[in-house]
């Protein structure tokens, strides 16, 4: 048995597809199924039921799968020690962050991080949370950074930062002449919000349990930045992270920003990895250039 063979069946189990698993692997379609036969054949049992179109496991090849993914999973923690004994700051990491975070945070962070890591090389990854959490489980991930709570006993973490909300409005509405705004005046009113699967969509809900507000059932957006266009062309009133409303960001005509008075509703972020990594120590080091952000970065 050898990993790479290992590796070709856990792609094929993920891809369910001979060419495509193959075309991920950088092999022939032939040279995969030869190695996987060979796997099989060495184990004793079937692994894939192959039939015209289809590509299925067998029982027997999912328990496989699983097992296969934390042995390739343990391959990487080694290879990723054995770098770092060598060059701590040196190596792979691979990050996620969810859409409503990663470009708002990292023009504010990558900078100090390579002038700190300058040999590092961070492979980003732009995710839902949900995709988040599986990547890490299944090794796919070194890290990511999410928002609180996540539970999770596997995983470690540490808090980086809380990031305020503030209310995002056209000049026309009545609450855009106002310099501070109580969470009570959303009451009643209708809130964009993205489409199911963002944490951002989850931590709006929150506030409008809280406020007495509701969703404008007839409109989900893809993005914060489809979010905000539709703010602009007078379609309703949402909540914006302070982040994505920060310089580099530019101001959007006919979109106000509205402070809230005493605790403003937030969000708390923190970067995740799992218990059992290798990486760990050097992770929790990392984390600290993505907290130490300017305060005024984080002020509404």
């Amino acid at each position: 048995m050898n990993f790479r063979a290992l590796q070709y069946f856990v792609t094929l189990a993920e891809l369910r597809h001979f060419t495509r698993a193959a075309d991920a692997c950088f092999v022939s379609q032939p040279t995969l199924s030869t190695q996987i036969k060979k796997l099989e054949e060495e184990l004793g049992v079937q692994l894939v039921e192959r039939a015209p179109r289809k590509v299925m496991l067998t029982p027997v090849g999912l328990e496989v799968a699983e097992r296969a993914r934390s042995v390739l999973r343990d391959l990487e923690q080694i290879k990723a020690l054995t770098r770092r004994a060598v060059d701590p700051n040196s190596g792979i990491l691979k990050l996620g962050l969810f859409p409503t975070l990663a470009p708002y945070l990292l023009p504010h962070v990558i900078p100090g991080l390579r002038h700190r890591y300058p040999q590092l090389q961070l492979q980003l990854f732009e995710e839902k949370t949900a995709d988040i959490l599986t990547m890490l489980r299944q090794g796919k991930l070194d890290a990511g950074i999410l928002a609180q709570p996540i539970e999770d006993d596997s995983l470690d973490h540490r808090m980086l930062f809380e990031e305020p909300f503030v209310a995002a409005m056209p000049q026309q509405h009545p609450l855009a002449s106002r310099n501070r705004i109580d969470i009570e005046d959303l009451r009643g009113q209708e809130l964009l919000l993205l489409e199911e699967g963002h944490c951002l969509r989850d931590q709006a809900l929150e506030v409008c349990k809280l406020a007495g507000a509701r969703e404008k059932v007839d409109f989900h957006a893809t993005s914060m930045e489809t979010l905000r266009q539709m703010v602009a062309a007078n379609i309703g009133i949402t909540l914006m992270p302070v982040l994505a409303v920060k310089p580099p960001i530019p101001a959007t005509p006919n979109l106000v920003l509205v402070q809230f008075a005493g605790i403003p509703p937030s969000r708390k972020l923190a970067m995740y990895w799992r218990r059992s990594s290798a990486l760990g120590g050097f992770i929790r080091e990392v984390s600290e250039s993505f907290s130490n952000l300017p305060a005024q970065l984080l002020q509404p």
